[in-house]
């Protein structure tokens, strides 16, 4: 190794000089670095405007990192349309409401997200969204599949509290994560640690209750954002399943989001776990609907959502 050392000090005064020989070793041991790989998220959120520069509107392509059983994820869903919002130049503020209407399946392939804000106040602004594809049948226009609407704002500093405070429970360290490698893609991508209500092992048809706590962050390190923090809030699978222990087919309907957390208190998390709490609270007619709740490891509330879930018998 030390035979490369002449060579590199003859092409280089400057390095004779001021390197020592372990530096100049490693130089020539060690490869220039390989730039870092996208996050998985980023990869999935990631949208482009439209050719042709169709107003508000972008497009992008679903990620199998996060399928679902047969389609993508519903929060990977909403995060690419807070996703849109964010990047479109027009936007005033931070997103601060998010409802989904998950109108038909998502198929794999490339999309068209619009998201128009069609009201701009002093400090909100209203959007309507859509998300659309072409069908494998070669029609000529585009299919809706997704519509939402949303409403950004400036923040401003007022009075504060959380009139509905963080359950107590150990902190993440405490609890074992949770394995679901061999299942749905999209759950190898969180990192989930239960405190209470984990889909149930046996299916006996004899549960007692929907109520489900868990620690959740990214299983590959990423800070939290507005994106992210949307997939954060459809993490929970059907309260059905675990109200009656019994496995039926459900899906989202429809899901809003409210962002309580600002830009600044989304950073101060960066990397850390949110304590998710999810409970149905009326199933009947093929419906049910759940709240659930999002905390920051010092108690703030950063997101609250509300979902209606189709379930057959």
């Amino acid at each position: 190794m030390l035979l490369a050392l002449p060579v590199l000090a003859t092409s280089s005064k400057r390095l004779t000089r001021h390197c020592s020989c372990s530096t100049l070793v490693a130089m020539t041991q060690n490869p220039p670095a390989t730039p870092p790989q996208p996050h998985p998220f980023d990869d999935a959120v990631r949208l482009a405007p439209a050719a042709g520069g169709t107003p508000h509107t972008f497009v992008g392509h679903t990620s199998a990192a996060y399928w679902n059983m047969v389609g993508p994820y519903g929060g990977i869903t909403a995060a690419v349309l807070v996703q849109a919002i964010t990047d479109h130049p027009a936007r005033l503020g931070d997103i601060a409401l998010l409802t989904v209407n998950y109108a038909s399946g998502v198929a794999a392939g490339a999309f068209d997200v619009t998201a128009t804000p069609v009201r701009t106040n002093r400090s909100t602004q209203h959007w309507v969204l859509s998300l659309s594809q072409r069908s494998a049948s070669g029609e000529p226009e585009a299919v809706v599949v997704i519509t939402a609407t949303a409403m950004t704002a400036l923040r401003r500093a007022t009075w504060q509290t959380n009139d509905l405070p963080m359950p107590a429970v150990a902190a993440p360290a405490a609890w074992p994560a949770t394995d679901m490698q061999g299942a749905m893609a999209w759950l190898d991508r969180y990192d989930m640690r239960f405190v209470c209500g984990q889909v149930p092992a046996v299916w006996t048809g004899e549960g007692r209750d929907s109520l489900s706590r868990l620690w959740v962050r990214d299983a590959q390190p990423r800070a939290l954002d507005f994106a992210s923090l949307a997939a954060l809030a459809d993490v929970f699978y059907p309260r059905v399943w675990l109200r009656r222990a019994t496995r039926v087919p459900a899906g989202t309907v429809s899901m809003t989001i409210y962002f309580h957390a600002s830009a600044e208190q989304l950073a101060e998390n960066g990397t850390g776990y949110l304590l998710a709490q999810a409970q149905g609270q009326a199933f009947r007619h093929g419906f049910f609907d759940q709240s659930a709740q999002l905390w920051r490891e010092d108690g703030t509330l950063m997101a609250t959502s509300h979902q209606l879930v189709y379930f057959k018998q």
